[in-house]
């Protein structure tokens, strides 16, 4: 009978923690935002000679936003960047996409990145930066 009520007093306490426990992880389940789902790449050659003309091109997708648009920035050795073209401005279901042929105009190093930006129709002036892209360096000889 003393050893009833202890195996008893033992299953409460587990079936308990396990209650707890289960109740900890749907409120923390519940706490944690959703993530929207996408990507921007940017791809450009790796060297370029000066004076010739070479391609960079980038693209972009994000569930987030009714519509998008990626831009293309560029500097050089450090400085500021500067915007170079960006894209027309699409639908969430098709990709945005953007393409722009430089001219290597002197020596050094040039860096790329690509801007995706979410805009809540097809004339909204006031864009959200969504994602933006890792670096691409382009070596002009």
């Amino acid at each position: 009978m003393t050893r009833t009520k202890k195996t008893g007093m033992k299953a409460w306490g587990g079936r308990a923690a396990v209650v707890g426990a289960l109740g900890l992880a749907s409120v923390t389940l519940a706490a944690v935002p959703a993530f929207a789902k996408g990507g921007v790449d940017v791809t450009a050659p790796h060297t370029a000679h000066v004076g010739k003309t070479f391609t960079v091109k980038a693209y972009g997708d994000d569930d987030a936003a009714g519509y998008l648009r990626v831009c293309l920035d560029s500097r050089s050795a450090g400085r500021a960047w500067h915007r170079v073209t960006c894209g027309a401005v699409v639908d969430t279901g098709a990709e945005a996409r953007v393409t722009a042929h430089v001219k290597a105009a002197h020596r050094g190093a040039l860096q790329y990145r690509a801007v995706l930006y979410g805009l809540n129709g097809p004339h909204d002036r006031h864009p959200v930066r969504e994602r933006t892209s890792g670096l691409v360096k382009v070596d002009v000889r």
